[in-house]
């Protein structure tokens, strides 16, 4: 009778404890767009749409350390389902050998030279300018509520400029977060970025010169029409307000 109620009781103490899985027990927080997970990826596939620059940006990466990685040269061709390491290796063998392997897509990244530089002009100082005339609603945050850039209210259809000269090494929406997204290279340390667009008008290799029109304004949710403007410098994100003159 004894050993019954034990395990009556035993039996009870289970159902309680597993039923608590299945009904208001803790959940698992979604990660905000585009935001990276917390342990550090090692290699990325390259998909469809890739460029070495976007690698770059979906990692917070210098590109230039990507290619260095990798034995990629200037212009920078990367292959579908090219496996590239985002970090340095001791052994480049492999590297070539997966390279060889590769069949077709093959990308250029635009907007470089042999030796993978740009212009003179393109190389001086940065003439940063606003992209849009807008008010910053989210300011740049790299804790908490992460906001890698400033996102800027506009209007729907809104002409979105090119923030300095440069040229695009990226257009178009296979980053996770970002929705239709341009990238344009000012040197060879800085990269501005412009997200949640509606329509783009540029495409990769295109020179831009400051102010032109690149994309037209998007939302990134119902009744939050603005665009999503970052400025990178060695792959890492900055405060565009640092840079943006005062207005």
């Amino acid at each position: 009778m004894l050993d019954q109620r034990q395990n009556y009781w035993l039996l009870l103490l289970i159902t309680l404890s597993t039923s608590g899985c299945f009904s208001g027990g803790s959940y698992v927080p979604v990660r905000a767009a585009g935001e990276r997970s917390t342990g550090a990826a090692k290699h990325h596939v390259v998909r469809k749409g890739d460029t070495l620059y976007s690698v770059a940006f979906r990692y917070g990466l210098d590109y230039k350390l990507i290619a260095e990685a990798n034995n990629i040269d200037p212009p920078y061709t990367i292959y579908l389902n090219q496996k590239l390491a985002l970090a340095k290796t001791k052994s480049r063998r492999a590297v070539q050998a997966t390279k060889l392997r590769q069949k077709t897509v093959t990308r250029k990244s635009a907007g470089v030279t042999k030796n993978g530089r740009l212009s003179k002009s393109q190389s001086a100082k940065i003439n940063w300018r606003w992209p849009v005339d807008g008010v910053v609603v989210n300011g740049f945050a790299l804790s908490g509520k992460v906001n890698k850039g400033v996102d800027i209210r506009g209007r729907l259809g809104e002409s979105v400029g090119s923030a300095a000269d440069g040229v695009v090494v990226y257009a178009g929406s296979g980053l996770r977060g970002y929705g239709k997204l341009v990238i344009v290279k000012h040197s060879d340390r800085f990269l501005s970025a412009y997200g949640h667009n509606q329509a783009i008008l540029v495409k990769e290799g295109d020179k831009v010169k400051s102010g032109q029109v690149v994309a037209k304004i998007g939302s990134s949710g119902p009744n939050h029409e603005m665009l999503h403007f970052e400025i990178r410098k060695n792959g890492k994100p900055e405060d565009p307000l640092i840079y943006l003159p005062s207005r």
